[in-house]
């Protein structure tokens, strides 16, 4: 039988955990550019328009501009009623960046009704969580590949943590231990935890269910396990077909909810889920 979300904080608007995804949207700011990690599957050198995969955007934001661009949002009478989410997802990792917090701060202030949202890798997760605790977080989403360091060591070419660069499995171990530990913090403050696991096969598909149950007892109620997409390091990659993924969903759905209607959304994306209505600009930009 599937895991109930049971969350302390309302996920019912949330389109991104399991709330209603065909009338409720969110949007994405892009005010993140940095990254303390460098997966392997991750690519950010160049966005194009048409494109919709993770880490890219048209335009980066400053703290000041992304508050315009939600006001913008918010008046469009097309978009401002369904959005009830503004996230924070890069395109590097937001607890990299000082303007994430900036941010949240202002759009609280004139938008507290909307749901703070954020995506990270997890790696700063532990002594970031009380600050974002305080600008008011609703739901937090943490990627996490691999339990396993030797497993994580073949995902993450390297960390950068507290002014060091780590490699191999030391790397990999320092990653696993913060975002686990952040995890429990998270859901210690009632925050609606998603964990995201890229699902590459041949390398960490036998790690997929202790991950489920592992974060499950840590307090996360929903995981989005998604298909790599075959570039960067694992351009040569096969990814798994639908039917493939959906197997493994619905084995990890007897553990804890599934989210299965992921987009793999920009940095940037704005509107439903399942029909975006985008205003970013339709220039291409380096963001790495």
């Amino acid at each position: 039988m599937a895991t109930t979300c049971t969350g302390n904080k309302n996920i019912q608007g949330h389109p991104c955990f399991s709330g209603n995804h065909k009338q409720n949207g969110r949007m994405h700011l892009a005010v993140a550019p940095r990254c303390n990690i460098k997966c392997g599957y991750c690519s950010r050198r160049h966005d194009c328009a048409n494109e919709s995969r993770p880490g890219v955007t048209s335009r980066l934001l400053t703290p000041v501009e992304a508050l315009e661009k939600v006001r913008e949002v918010m008046a469009n009478p097309i978009l401002g009623p369904i959005i009830k989410v503004v996230g924070i997802a890069g395109p590097g990792d937001p607890l990299a960046n000082d303007e994430t917090f900036t941010t949240f701060q202002l759009i609280g202030k004139e938008f507290p009704h909307l749901v703070k949202c954020m995506s990270t890798n997890g790696l700063l997760l532990p002594e970031k969580i009380h600050a974002l605790e305080r600008l008011g977080l609703h739901s937090l989403t943490v990627t996490l590949n691999a339990l396993d360091p030797t497993v994580g060591a073949r995902i993450y070419r390297y960390i950068r943590y507290h002014g060091k660069r780590y490699s191999g499995a030391e790397a990999a171990r320092i990653l696993v231990d913060n975002q686990l530990e952040g995890i429990r913090l998270a859901a210690a403050y009632g925050m609606t935890i998603k964990v995201n696991t890229v699902l590459i096969p041949g390398l960490n598909g036998d790690q997929v269910r202790h991950i489920a149950s592992r974060v499950k007892d840590l307090g996360a109620t929903v995981m989005n396990v998604m298909p790599v997409i075959p570039q960067a390091e694992f351009s040569g990659i096969i990814p798994p077909t639908p039917e493939e993924l959906s197997a493994v969903q619905t084995v990890i759905e007897q553990i804890i909810s599934q989210f299965r209607h992921c987009r793999r959304c920009r940095a940037d994306a704005v509107g439903l889920v399942d029909a975006e209505k985008q205003i970013a600009g339709k220039k291409c930009v380096a963001t790495a």
